[in-house]
């Protein structure tokens, strides 16, 4: 079961990155794909089932948010991710806001997956 969860948390955390960092190109070049139902529709799916493997995850392994802090850090780096994530997709007022906090999010997820791999606060520092 670990396996299987691992994997599919994986490939959705691909697919997340993808998918947002697609929809900030269109933001940036302003194109009305980013007002197509599938594309306001489809990454909530996958973000959704991202985040239920992840608990599955920790749940299969017995992990504890406070006893491993690179898990705590992930989770930090979540609310941070999604903070930027609405604030470039929805909530920045003007296109120099949304192109930063876009970054901002990019930078966040590239933080998150140092995390991950490495099993540290540090991230990619660590490597």
């Amino acid at each position: 079961m670990y396996l299987i969860l691992k994997y599919f948390h994986v490939a959705l955390a691909i697919l997340t990155i993808t998918g947002f960092l697609l929809r900030g190109y269109w933001m940036i070049t302003g194109s009305e794909l980013r007002q197509n139902r599938a594309t306001r529709i489809v990454p909530h799916v996958i973000d959704t089932l991202f985040l239920a493997t992840g608990v599955a995850l920790i749940y299969v392994l017995s992990l504890s948010l406070m006893q491993h802090n690179w898990l705590l850090a992930k989770f930090a780096g979540l609310i941070a991710y999604v903070g930027f994530g609405m604030v470039a997709m929805r909530f920045g007022r003007t296109p120099e806001i949304r192109t930063l906090a876009f970054v901002g999010a990019a930078a966040t997820f590239a933080y998150i997956a140092g995390v991950a791999l490495t099993k540290s606060p540090a991230s990619w520092i660590t490597m």
